[in-house]
């Protein structure tokens, strides 16, 4: 049985990649129209090829003019981690939004014309519910090619990763049964776990700098911030602790006290983080605070709540940037479990 390979479509800065390859398959190469995230990429995915291209205007065929691939291959796995601007609850920016509405019509054509062994999709579970969603014709598209699939909405806490993240998941095989599985049935990780233990996480202060590649910057807070941390209390305290004074209470919250209550929020000790977002760094975006320290969180705490190891490098000099490629990534641990799940499916 020949081993797995696979093509990383909408790969960002890798975490798909990172976590197939941890599962013992051979990622050849990872596809993304922004060029912003190959440096990460093959800072940590050297054995992989960054491909720079939007898929929209690629012809399927030309694929093989960057990696070795064929038509009806059964150990290939064709990965697609579409963009999800238009998918999201929570969307602002119309012009990339209708960008992605498309983008799974693209990956589908790649499919048709490269018929894989197999397929992994990964999406928010809003691809479920739009009516103009393009997912009911993806799937047609593999009735017709008589694939056999399965997909679920599951959440990644119940892999192993410290972090409550909603994701749509569906896994496809043109020869064998397949089942997206729950849970890795191996219990609930904490952000204690995860960050509470690292020492090189104490006591940073707001608006600590460090653009290295392992960098553990976070955002400066302005004082009205620091004092509103101050004010609430630790371990999952929220914006209600300041609600009721003046100069601290924000104008758009006024009157609101049922509305919005995770922003300006502490994480949470024992339990799974929330999602985290391209906009994890800043606290007035949802409850990003650390769970003690009068601060938001780091570069590298959203990574590792994301489970990307201490060592992946996030080589873009920017702290937006980084955050926007950790908070877009497909947790690698995730990816990982399905890698591992599809290769013992295809060895059976």
């Amino acid at each position: 049985m020949k081993n797995l390979v696979a093509i990383d479509f909408f790969c960002g800065g890798g975490g798909m990649t990172y976590g197939l390859r941890n599962a013992g398959i051979d990622v050849l190469a990872g596809i993304d129209f922004d060029e912003s995230c190959r440096q990460t990429y093959t800072a940590n995915n050297p054995l992989s090829k960054f491909i720079n291209i939007d898929v929209s205007k690629m012809q399927p065929k030309d694929l093989q003019k960057h990696v070795k691939i064929r038509r009806r291959q059964r150990n290939l796995i064709l990965v697609g981690c579409t963009p999800c601007q238009f998918w999201t609850l929570l969307n602002t920016n119309k012009s990339k939004s209708e960008k992605s509405k498309n983008l799974l019509d693209d990956f589908g054509q790649f499919v048709e014309y490269y018929l894989p062994g197999y397929i992994l999709l990964e999406n928010v579970p809003g691809i479920l519910n739009r009516k103009d969603s393009p997912l009911s014709v993806f799937l047609t598209l593999l009735d017709r090619m008589k694939y056999k699939y399965d997909f679920k909405v599951i959440n990644a806490k119940n892999y192993s990763i410290p972090q409550s993240r909603k994701r749509f998941i569906l896994i496809a095989s043109r020869t064998k049964k397949i089942t997206v599985k729950k849970s890795d049935g191996k219990g609930i990780v904490t952000v204690r776990s995860a960050i509470g233990g690292q020492n090189i996480f104490k006591n940073i202060s707001s608006g600590s700098v460090d653009l290295s590649p392992k960098a553990i910057s976070c955002l400066n807070l302005s004082e009205k911030n620091i004092e509103r941390l101050k004010l609430t209390p630790k371990d999952g305290g929220n914006r209600m602790a300041w609600k009721d004074d003046d100069e601290l209470q924000i104008n758009a919250y006024r009157g609101k006290d049922n509305y919005f209550r995770d922003v300006y929020g502490r994480m949470f000790w024992d339990k799974p983080s929330p999602t985290i977002t391209t906009k994890f760094l800043s606290i007035s975006n949802g409850r990003f605070a650390h769970p003690e320290e009068n601060r938001g969180l780091t570069v590298r705490e959203g990574a590792i709540l994301q489970t990307f190891p201490q060592t992946y490098k996030f080589d873009s000099g920017s702290l937006a940037l980084s955050a926007k490629i950790i908070g877009n990534a497909v947790p690698p641990k995730l990816a990982t479990f399905f890698g591992n799940y599809i290769k013992e499916v295809h060895n059976n």
